[in-house]
């Protein structure tokens, strides 16, 4: 009696397999694969964790990654002898705070992180004094250029000391957006300007849900 051919399933089956992971790999190659509409070229692919930092805040207690746990954090990079961008970006992040104020989870878990990028000026006395003109509930972190260059690097957010117009006096041209960290210390968003406070506290209970 003639020997009957096997059927070839276990051939099928790893054939499908192999077009069900081609499939996969495909769809998460995509670009924006799980951004909403609403939050594209806002929200991070991905996150990103940060790195160690040891920077110092306006009272010159450390500041680290530590710090950043367990808190949804709005970081703009800046410094206090801005003419405009600064004061205009921290007074919309004051109307952001003041509109969060009003969820049920509150202002608990948020909080606001002004970087100075111009330590040679911005000692923690001066951010403080500088922030309290906005909310006093934000914090003024600085460093030495080494350290701070080491976060500014890490949130891609370049800046570019001008030369100086006379002694002491020049400015600084930096990035403009407001980064988000969630509250396990990754990046995961960045809010361009122009900067309006109503459409970052849409987007930002967006993110929120999303985590």
């Amino acid at each position: 009696m003639p020997e009957k051919t096997p059927r070839p399933y276990g051939t099928f089956i790893v054939f499908l397999f192999w077009i069900l992971l081609l499939a996969a790999v495909f769809y998460w190659m995509l670009p924006d694969k799980a951004v909403p509409p609403g939050l594209q070229g806002v929200l991070r692919p991905e996150p990103k964790p940060l790195q160690a930092f040891e920077l110092v805040d306006q009272y010159r207690k450390a500041f680290n990654p530590g710090r950043l746990k367990d808190r949804w954090s709005f970081v703009f990079f800046g410094y206090t002898y801005c003419p405009d961008i600064c004061p205009t970006t921290l007074l919309t992040l004051s109307g952001v705070i003041k509109q969060l104020q009003t969820d049920p989870q509150g202002l608990s878990n948020i909080q606001v992180i002004f970087v100075s990028v111009d330590p040679r000026r911005d000692t923690p006395e001066v951010l403080d004094r500088y922030l309290k003109y906005f909310n006093e509930s934000f914090q003024g972190v600085t460093g030495t250029q080494p350290e701070i260059d080491s976060l500014t690097r890490q949130f891609g957010a370049a800046y570019v000391i001008e030369p100086e117009t006379k002694p002491g006096q020049y400015q600084v041209s930096h990035t403009s957006s407001i980064f988000l960290v969630n509250p396990y210390g990754q990046l995961v968003a960045a809010f361009s300007p122009p900067h309006d406070a109503d459409t970052i506290v849409e987007q930002f209970r967006q993110i929120r849900s999303l985590f």
